[in-house]
């Protein structure tokens, strides 16, 4: 009985620690792209689950600023009962009607106004599962931040995965090779000849504790990726914020979206989950921009900018 105590006590301080990181991830990142947008501050909306159904959430939300038309930095908390349906969308054996899940994560779309400043999106999240005493039964570990232009510069591509690559060398040499395949081969639009959202990054899930990494070192990964964002990203905001574009670099943009919408709804496994375990609406589907264009068979010009980096997004490049 003691034992079990201990596990227990150490499980809800192990999930208070998770819960604080992605907290205080979303204040300083929403901090830094206040400070590169200049004009427009992240409006908060705190959010509850319906009645019945345990948890919430903190909605930042960004729109029609200088440098971001719009973008969102959420964190959820969120727990209860576990049912078949659930299991089904997560891919697990339903254990009975007693087991229960937690889970807690930050994600984030921004996408700015100028073509020119790539969308990016990040997200990290823990789930944990429980047996009818309390014990956990599984743990585990998700993430990514992935970077999607519009018109490509490879030195902003060498940054960003240069960036997350370091900071995964810092834990485990294996991790960058092994984190930006499964990226490349999860954004992707297989209903567009495999087309991807953009030029990747990096990309896990479903890792586990073991021998060599325990949920301290998973803590610790996301942290560091988690603020990897503000090198990655933030320099190269600040870089093409002020690039003169005109109505034809800005079509292009909207057309690139509507490849991004089809793949947040069609494909995204977070979309996905949060829409049929009956999540907050409004921000599952923060993550799709202002304006958008679908247009029948739209082909960029042969030798064009956009033919480039469309070809770029058809096959995966190794950046560094």
């Amino acid at each position: 009985m003691a034992e079990e105590t201990v596990n227990k006590t150490a499980t809800k301080e192990f999930r208070q620690q998770w819960i604080e990181f992605i907290y205080n991830l979303q204040d300083d990142i929403c901090t830094a792209l206040e400070s590169v947008d200049d004009k427009s501050k992240f409006a908060e909306d705190a959010w509850q689950r319906a009645e019945g159904k345990g948890g919430g959430g903190l909605t930042k939300v960004i729109q029609n600023g200088q440098v971001f038309e719009k973008g969102g930095v959420n964190t959820s908390v969120v727990y209860g009962h576990l049912t078949e349906r659930m299991c089904k969308v997560l891919q697990i054996p339903f254990p009975g009607n007693d087991a229960t899940w937690f889970a807690a994560g930050i994600s984030s779309v921004i996408h700015p106004f100028n073509p020119f400043v790539p969308t990016v999106h990040f997200n990290y999240r823990m789930f944990e599962l429980y047996n009818p005493d309390g014990s956990v039964a599984d743990r585990w570990f998700g993430g990514g931040t992935d970077l999607t232009p519009y018109y490509l510069f490879e030195d902003d591509a060498k940054l960003f995965h240069q960036t997350f690559k370091n900071t995964c060398d810092g834990f485990d040499e294996s991790f960058y090779p092994t984190f930006k395949q499964q990226c490349d081969d999860y954004f992707v639009n297989t209903h567009r000849n495999n087309e991807r959202r953009g030029i990747g990054g990096i990309f896990y899930d479903h890792q586990r504790c073991d021998e060599k990494h325990d949920e301290v070192f998973w803590l610790d990964f996301a942290k560091a990726c988690g603020y990897a964002f503000m090198d990655a990203y933030i320099p190269v905001a600040e870089k093409r914020k002020n690039t003169s574009f005109n109505d034809d670099h800005k079509h292009w943009q909207e057309i690139r979206r509507g490849r991004y919408v089809e793949f947040n709804l069609i494909h995204d496994r977070g979309t996905i989950f949060g829409l049929k375990t009956h999540g907050r609406t409004e921000s599952i589907l923060m993550s799709l921009p202002a304006t958008v264009r679908f247009e029948y068979n739209y082909q960029p010009d042969p030798g064009s900018e956009e033919e480039r980096l469309l070809n770029i997004c058809l096959q995966p490049k190794e950046w560094v």
